[in-house]
Parts: structure tokens; C-alpha cells; sequence
């Protein structure tokens, strides 16, 4: 019978949810003599890996300790979207006058409702992810902690699993930061947030990257005050400078107060409440909250398995050591997924792990490294990346031409009152191959795919610049800021030259 594991609150939804992410009364099976493929860790990357194995026929075993569906189901994607569309809503409301609609003092969150919806959705959608479909799709499931007890073969609940190839796949973690008195006057992390009942009325976000502003958004637009605390000059310091400047502008704008380069001394705990003493423009400060949610950064999942034992390599900081086909130090084992890879987004995980399909099971030809690689901050405006930025580029020497499209001279942007925002595309200089691309907009992610897709194809601004789009739609924008290539191209003398050309035809 597997591990006890409580999931609160313990209500209705989250019992559905336990029921299907690990069943209480469950009883591991009898392993086979031998597998094809064992993996260990039952989030994206794994579940993709053990179901795509098993409708081939493979005989697979998974194991997972925690949760069925790990982070993305539990803890990740799918509760923070469901906060973040509630908390959309009341942004939509805040603007309201400006469509004609008086809806005045009609903006009242109500919190726990808020958390009620994303757990009620979260338990229907963990349906998906739950041990009984992957036994019922010929998934062997094992609940309980796997360790490596050598190169071949690895122990779970007391039971011996042996394997032709493994798999690891065991995600990774909310980083908790050295800062004085943290510990002792508590904090909550992605993994502990959507646990809350009742909202913060005052909370404090440590951390300006994805998780410190899609969070701190969501929260002060379900009625807390925020403040952000980045180390850093910038939120989502890896992002494109221009897109983190107008996010930051809307945060403040939204009544977030945002302490871009300050230092954290320590944290106590005054009066019942937590105190973050700040330096902030070189001035030390305190910022009183009711709970703090820290957001700096992930570590990966090595604790507890005895890779040493496996002969697989790793450090604590980047994880296990694997190669440009997912392959570890072991030949027999792979990795896939946030315990080996920088990216670490739900969708990379799942593209990750069917390169490793292919390479563990059959011939070792894919390479992680043919991947182009989206990603999105899902802010209100969102931000959508894909490819290389400016500074990368200049990193490796490629000249570069950029196109910027603004979506104030988008028409349907303006029309539906989201035109905070631009198209900005890098392609090789005189060339309309694209290098890269970033969208701040409203519906950033569902619109970088277009790029993505024209990378992945090798195709250029000139194919999109022919793709017809629906008129009046936001994507508009990409059709115009692919146009800008040809513009480009008009250069003084030539255009002198048309113009004689088309007087001579007159």
C-alpha cells in the first residue's frame, strides 16, 4: 500500500483529485522479470513517456512518489491558469466604463470561490493524469520513492524493478532562498499558494520572475495589495527589455508596488505580521505583509534517488548531466524534462519526452538541441517568446534586422481595448529568415505559434507576409510586421527608379 498524502484543503475536490493522483489504497503490482522502460517521476515528461511506450506494446513501469501529474496538474499550469482567468475577469470589469458598461463597485472577488473553481476544475482535469488510466492503458504503476540499486535496476515499496532502459523524469522544485529569518516566519511557494482558503490581505512577492508576476497580478486583481521584491533592474530578467518595461508599467499601473534593485536583509515577524526589511533605492525600509510568496527560481528533483549507484552523473544546480539526445553518464538511462533541461515549461517537457522515445527505444538520432522553443508569461498583457533574442544574436556574431509592429495601429487591438503592446521580430540581416520573435499582447500565446511554425519549417517573413488573415483579428499584426521586410527594401534610390518607371508606363 502506497505512501498517506494529504492535499488541502480536504474537501470534496481535492479527494476526487487524490483519489486519481494516488489512491490512497493502493497496491503496487507484482514487477515483471524485465522491462523495456522504467521511469521515475510521474509529471509531464513521464507520463508522456510511459503511455507513449506502452501503445507500442513495450512492457513500461512508472513510478511516482508524490502526485500523479506532478507540478503542471498539481502545483503549475493548470491551478494558476484557472486563478489567473478569475482574476482576468475583474481586470475586464475594472475596465468596463471604457466599453460603455457602468459597473461600478462590481469588482468583488470572492477569494475562496476563486480557489473553490480552480480546485473543482483541477480535480475534473486530473482525471487525465490518473494511475488508474495508465494501469488501464498497460502502464505498470508503482507508488512509492525509487532509488537506483544499480546500473539495471532500481527499488520501490520493497520490490525490485530491472530494466533494458530508465527514464528519469523527476521535475523539480520551488528554490527556497537563503534569506535570514525566512524560515521562521513562514512563506508559501507555487507549491503551497493554491492551497489558500483565505486571501492575503496584504502580500509580499519575492521574486519579479514568471511565477512573481503572474501571481502578483492574479492576487491584486482578487483584492490584495502586493508589493514585488526583484533583486534585479528588470521583471522577467531573461525577457526582452521593451516587453519587461511595459509589463512593469502595468503592474504599477494596476496598483502593485514594484521595487525593481532591492537587496533583502533579512525577515522577522512584528506584531503577528511578517516584516521583509528591504534596501530600496539605498534606503533600508520594511514591507509588512500577511504572507509572503516567494518566486526565485526552481532546483531539481536529484535528492533520494542514489544516482551514484547508477553510475549516472548530476550536480544540485542544473541537474542530471545529459547529452544532445536526453542520454545520461549511464548509456541505459535517459532524462527528460525540468531534472535536465533549462527550459522548463510543461510543453518542452512533453516535446522532450518524445525525443527520447525515439532515441532510447529505437535509433539515437533526435537531438534536443533541433527544438525551437516557445515559451509565455501569462500576465495581462501576456509575453510570448520564441527563438533568439537581440543580445543572443549579437552573442554569436549574427547581424541582425528588426521589425516592430505595434498593436495601437492594429485595428481589432483597438477595438476590443487591448492594443498595450507590439510584435517584435529579429531575422538574419538581409534575410527574411527568422531568428527570433516576442509578442506582448493580450493573447500573446495563443499567436507565437505562427512563428514557431515558420521556424520549424524554415520558412521566412516572405511566407508569412502571403498568409492570409482573417480581417478583423489580432493576428493582423503578424502579416504587418512581416510586411515590414519588403517595406524595407524600398530604399531611396530604388524607389527613384520605380517612380520613372511608372511614369514611362503612364
Amino acid at each position: 500500500m502506497s505512501e498517506k498524502i494529504k492535499i488541502l484543503p480536504d474537501d470534496e475536490y481535492n479527494r476526487t483529485l487524490l483519489s486519481r493522483a494516488h489512491p490512497p489504497e493502493w497496491e503496487n503490482p507484482e514487477p515483471a522479470s524485465r522491462y523495456n522502460l522504467v521511469v521515475i517521476g510521474a509529471g509531464t515528461a513521464g507520463l508522456v513517456t510511459a503511455m507513449g511506450v506502452a501503445t507500442m506494446g513495450a512492457r513500461v513501469a512508472l513510478v511516482e512518489k508524490h502526485l500523479m501529474g506532478g507540478d503542471c496538474l498539481n502545483t503549475g499550469c493548470v491551478p494558476s491558469k484557472a486563478v489567473i482567468r478569475s482574476a482576468r475577469v475583474v481586470g475586464e470589469i475594472w475596465h468596463a466604463a471604457d466599453f460603455g458598461i457602468k459597473a461600478e463597485n462590481c469588482a468583488q472577488a470572492d477569494f475562496p470561490e476563486v480557489m473553490e473553481r480552480m480546485r473543482r476544475l483541477r480535480a475534473q482535469i486530473s482525471q487525465n493524469d490518473s494511475a488508474q488510466r495508465y494501469r488501464d492503458a498497460g502502464v505498470d504503476v508503482f507508488l512509492g520513492e525509487g532509488r537506483f540499486i544499480d546500473r539495471r535496476s532500481l527499488e520501490v515499496g520493497g520490490k525490485t524493478l530491472r530494466f533494458k532502459k530508465a527514464v528519469i523524469t523527476t521535475g523539480a522544485r520551488p528554490f527556497h532562498p537563503p534569506i535570514e529569518g525566512l524560515d521562521e516566519a513562514g512563506f508559501v511557494t507555487s507549491d503551497t499558494v493554491f492551497s489558500l482558503t483565505e486571501r492575503p490581505n496584504r502580500l509580499a512577492v519575492i521574486g519579479g520572475g514568471p511565477i512573481g508576476c503572474e501571481l502578483s497580478q492574479a492576487f491584486r486583481r482578487l483584492g490584495s495589495e502586493v508589493t514585488i521584491i526583484q533583486r534585479g533592474p528588470q521583471f522577467l530578467p531573461r525577457e526582452d527589455p521593451d516587453a519587461a518595461m511595459l509589463l512593469g508599467k502595468v503592474l504599477e499601473k494596476e496598483g502593485i508596488r514594484c521595487l525593481l534593485g532591492s537587496d533583502i536583509k533579512r525577515v522577522t515577524v512584528e506584531n503577528g505580521k511578517k516584516v521583509v526589511h528591504v534596501v530600496y533605492k539605498g534606503k533600508e525600509e520594511k514591507v509588512e505583509a500577511d504572507e509572503i510568496l516567494v518566486g526565485t527560481g526552481r532546483v531539481p528533483n536529484v535528492d533520494g534517488l542514489n544516482l551514484e549507484a547508477a553510475g549516472v552523473e548530476y550536480d544540485s544546480r542544473k541537474g542530471v548531466h545529459v547529452n544532445k539526445y536526453f542520454q545520461t553518464t549511464n548509456r541505459r538511462i535517459y532524462a527528460a524534462g525540468d531534472i535536465c533541461f533549462p527550459y522548463q515549461f510543461t510543453h518542452i517537457a512533453e516535446a522532450a519526452a518524445r525525443i527520447v522515445i525515439q532515441n532510447a527505444l529505437f535509433l539515437r538520432s533526435k537531438k534536443h538541441n533541433s527544438m525551437v522553443i516557445p515559451w509565455c508569461t501569462y500576465t495581462d498583457p501576456e509575453i510570448a517568446h520564441v527563438g533568439m533574442y537581440e543580445k543572443d544574436a549579437q552573442e554569436k556574431g549574427i547581424p541582425v534586422d528588426t521589425f516592430v509592429h505595434y498593436f495601437k495601429d492594429v485595428d481589432r487591438a483597438v477595438l476590443d481595448g487591448e492594443d498595450a503592446g507590439f510584435i517584435k521580430v529579429h531575422v538574419k540581416k538581409g534575410k527574411d529568415k527568422i531568428l527570433g520573435a516576442t509578442i506582448v499582447a493580450s493573447h500573446a500565446g495563443e499567436m507565437i505559434s505562427e512563428f514557431t511554425l515558420a521556424m520549424t519549417t524554415g520558412k521566412g517573413l516572405k511566407t508569412l507576409v502571403n498568409v492570409i488573415h482573417p480581417y478583423p483579428t489580432q493576428t493582423d499584426a503578424i502579416k504587418r510586421v512581416s510586411s515590414q521586410y519588403y517595406a524595407q527594401k524600398f530604399s531611396p534610390f530604388l524607389k527613384k527608379i520605380l517612380t520613372r518607371w511608372f511614369a514611362w508606363r503612364r
